[in-house]
């Protein structure tokens, strides 16, 4: 059995799509407007977005993205650090990981 989706509800459609392509590679797949975005990935997995007026995750919620090593862990950290993002150094944890606040309500987990 493979997970095949998952769905996300965020405040901001267009800017956590933007985000998730920048940052993480995922390819866009259609949409309407502000509403709804499909995103895939290279294994297949879809990513759906869909619009709400409120969003609220439990604390602990999150989605990952896990990379080929550390240095790409670091990479990434640097370059939300660049554009803005309030991001802690990556640190040793259950891997060299740290986490970002997305555009749109949700969590980043990167990690390798």
């Amino acid at each position: 059995m493979k997970l095949n989706h998952v769905n996300l509800t965020v405040t901001d459609v267009a800017a956590a799509r933007d985000f998730l392509q920048k940052y993480f590679g995922l390819k866009d797949g259609g949409g309407r407007g502000n509403s709804f975005a499909a995103l895939f990935d290279d294994d297949g997995l879809v990513l759906t977005l869909m619009r709400g007026t409120q969003v609220s995750y439990p604390g602990t919620f999150h989605i990952g993205f896990i990379q080929e090593n550390e240095e790409k862990v670091n990479e990434i950290n640097q370059r939300l650090k660049s554009d803005g993002f309030d991001v802690e150094p990556p640190q040793r944890s259950h891997g060299w990981t740290f986490y970002v606040e997305a555009p749109g309500g949700f969590t980043v987990e990167v990690l390798a």
